[in-house]
């Protein structure tokens, strides 16, 4: 299939600027595949939909303040870079613009995000690579250490702000069940659950169990080339716990859901599924998971997930989803989506959510 395949028109009104008053005041847009039939309700109504005996999986990664904004100290030109993935002790691979100029054995300090830090944050650029990011090695302090200081929330670009993130971006674009850090873009699917709603999930019969994966480019970069065969998929690193591997071995022995909280659930269960049988393994990985049409899946039974951007990889999982093993789940997904245009949903991180039955 080819990349432009996925593409939709959306009104920029509709891209969500500001997250919703209540964490569970989003919209939920229902799809029942067999039927192709949607229906309109809000998020806590999900609770209707999930039945005793399911097993609702979401990605517990905690989004680091990933954001760092400093100057080179040779030319004073300004620069902002976003870590990506930590490959030794203080050394990252980030984004860096503006780039153009900056070459190996390049000096940056950073500023602290916070008024009155004392610690001193300092980088040399050790590499460039052929995917367009740079291999820092930091100095001054351990950079994990003083995110807080000298970090920000990394909001996507389509996301305005006017300067740096506001506070209350630093608690919102953080799912309420947040535990490692890592991720550099939040798993947005989750940012609709309280711990009131996931105790009422949890009163239902329905087991919620944690997998993570760290978010990462893998995700969120753009697909750069026409035919989906030729996109290559950043690695990301995941964990799928022995407790959650056996509750979801056990539903799909018993003909029970799994229903997975975003996209980045889906991709650690199906990478973490033995081929041919479905049972996931536990333990830890790297995956380049690209899931798009046509595709089986062998591990998850109902997807919850937010509005994607046009072309997206994700976009791209969520249309597969829509009809495994065929190709007819993209005109499912874009008719639905266009729905959501009509009924004027927010779309993106801070948008409304979408069920897949």
């Amino acid at each position: 299939m080819r990349t432009a395949d996925f593409h939709y028109e959306l009104p920029p009104e509709l891209i969500a600027q500001e997250p919703a008053p209540r964490r569970d005041a989003a919209r939920l847009l229902v799809l029942h595949r067999a039927e192709g039939r949607l229906e309109h309700r809000r998020f806590p109504d999900l609770l209707e939909y999930l039945c005793p005996g399911d097993v609702l999986v979401v990605n517990d990664s905690r989004v680091i303040p990933a954001r760092l904004r400093g100057f080179k100290p040779a030319s004073g030109g300004e620069v902002e870079v976003l870590l990506c993935e930590e490959t030794a002790p203080n050394e990252w691979w980030v984004m860096l613009r503006p780039g153009k100029r900056v070459r190996p054995g390049t000096r940056l300090e950073f500023r602290a995000a916070r008024p009155g830090v004392a610690a001193r944050l300092a980088a040399t650029v050790r590499a460039k690579n052929a995917e367009g990011l740079y291999r820092l090695a930091f100095e001054g302090a351990e950079v994990r250490a003083v995110l807080d200081d000298f970090g920000e929330v990394p909001l996507p670009p389509y996301i305005a702000r006017n300067g740096a993130p506001r506070p209350e971006d630093r608690e919102r674009y953080q799912t309420v069940y947040a535990r490692p850090p890592g991720s550099v873009a939040a798993p947005t699917a989750g940012l609709h659950f309280t711990p009131g709603l996931l105790d009422q999930v949890q009163a239902r019969g329905v087991a919620v169990h944690c997998v993570t994966l760290h978010v990462g480019l893998g995700t969120f970069a753009p697909v750069k080339v026409a035919r989906l065969e030729d996109h290559v998929m950043h690695e990301e690193v995941f964990e799928l716990p022995e407790a959650t591997a056996a509750a979801v071995n056990a539903a799909r022995a018993e003909g029970r859901r799994v229903v997975a909280v975003g996209t980045t659930s889906v991709r650690v269960l199906e990478s973490a599924a033995a081929a041919g049988t479905g049972t996931v393994v536990p333990g830890r990985g790297r995956t380049r998971l690209f899931i798009y049409p046509p595709y089986r899946f062998r591990a998850v039974d109902a997807l919850l997930t937010n509005f994607h951007l046009p072309e997206s990889t994700l976009l791209m999982l969520v249309s597969t989803f829509a009809a495994p093993g065929e190709t007819r789940g993209r005109e499912l997904v874009l008719r639905a989506y266009a729905e959501a245009v009509r009924e004027r949903y927010r779309f993106y991180s801070y948008g409304d959510a979408m069920l897949l039955l």
